[in-house]
């Protein structure tokens, strides 16, 4: 059953309805919002906020037979406990809801051109397994073009989940047991709030932050693969497209307003980091990807990150609960613990600095 929240997208603060009022996004203008009520007093709550990576639970593009079994109803079944558990859970959604056919897009390389298409009933699954908030923003929100971006949006408002990072949706605001939330995505494809527009990205959530107590951000960013597992702290070019840079895009929003930074797109793990108190998790890599993304090795390495934090948005502790994907089948609970070893090597190698510890079963604490 999909849970129920109350939206108060339409009524942010009032400089925020000024901006948006006065901004459009493509052509298109985001509904002006009026007013506000005042941003409830901090108080010693804690939030637990969890995070996974890319979710296409199976295609039924260009063949049905591309879909799991028993319609995808137990993909998730391993994972539900764990996000039921969260007071918000995101992850990214890889592709389009439709269960019609559709156009798909043109690749120009047709080696590197995957396309994916999920049923819509499909958003029953994400929201019983305790999914909360999607990112929109990525390569694969475009597979059908501007009828499968739409109807993907109308099938997610539907069911009652939150969703960000087109250009005509750059947030959503909401609450939940008395703490507003804010979400923002971004990435580097047609159609998407765009990572590599820095201002505009800066813009959107300094105007945002006075009108939640936790903003979340999700940045679809990177290069693709097992060789670009590492955070290399610049501007990444994949398949000759800027895929912008991790690492100073995420202290970018935490400086405008973010709370936390959940990243994805490499398809592998990266590692994680604290900037001014506010946890980053630079690649989630794939989570729940069934069909033809390939799982092998450790691109099946699928963490569910745990954060707990303060009603400031202060990282207090975390955890990653390590799951793993084989070909086949969807997230399994890994004992070995692949996922958290594989986070703590590269945070160690590729932020030294940074004042996170992780231990060998993926607990993550400050130093």
């Amino acid at each position: 059953m999909a849970r129920k929240f109350i939206y108060i997208g339409i009524i942010p603060l009032f400089m925020i309805g000024i901006w948006f009022a006065t901004t459009t996004f493509s052509g298109v203008s985001h509904p002006p919002p009026t007013s506000a009520p005042k941003k409830p007093t901090v108080d010693s709550q804690k939030i637990l906020v969890m995070g996974v990576g890319d979710i296409m639970l199976g295609s039924n593009y260009p063949s049905e037979h591309l879909l799991p079994p028993k319609d995808g109803v137990e993909l998730l079944k391993e994972a539900t406990p764990l996000l039921q558990s969260a007071d918000i859970a995101f992850g990214n959604l890889e592709g389009v809801l439709m269960t019609g056919k559709g156009v798909p897009k043109h690749c120009q390389d047709e080696k590197h051109c995957y396309v994916f298409k999920s049923p819509d009933h499909y958003v029953h699954h994400l929201s019983a397994a305790g999914i909360d908030v999607v990112s929109i923003a990525n390569n694969h929100t475009g597979d059908f073009g501007q009828k499968g971006r739409e109807h993907t949006v109308e099938v997610l408002k539907k069911e009652g989940l939150f969703f960000a990072g087109h250009i005509e949706y750059p947030y959503s605001l909401f609450e939940r047991k008395g703490v507003r939330y804010g979400f923002c995505a971004f990435a580097p494809n047609q159609g998407t709030m765009s990572v590599n527009d820095t201002d505009r990205a800066i813009d959107l959530i300094s105007r945002l932050k006075d009108s939640c107590d936790i903003l979340i951000v999700s940045m679809h960013i990177g290069a693709e693969g097992t060789k670009y597992n590492h955070v290399t702290r610049k501007q990444e070019i994949f398949l000759g497209e800027n895929r912008g840079d991790p690492y100073h895009f995420a202290r970018l929003v935490i400086d405008a307003g973010a709370d936390i930074v959940f990243g994805h797109g490499p398809h592998v793990v990266r590692a994680v980091d604290l900037y001014k108190g506010r946890f980053i998790a630079y690649s989630l890599g794939n989570f729940a990807t069934y069909g033809t993304i390939n799982v092998s090795g450790i691109n099946g390495y699928a963490p569910l990150v745990a954060v707990e934090m303060d009603r400031n948005g202060r990282f207090l502790r975390g955890k990653i609960h390590s799951f793993i994907q084989y070909k086949g089948s969807g997230p399994k609970a890994d004992g070995l613990k692949h996922a958290a070893k594989e986070i703590r090597r590269l945070s160690s190698q590729d932020i030294p600095e940074s004042v996170l510890e992780i231990d060998s079963v993926g607990m993550i604490k400050i130093k």
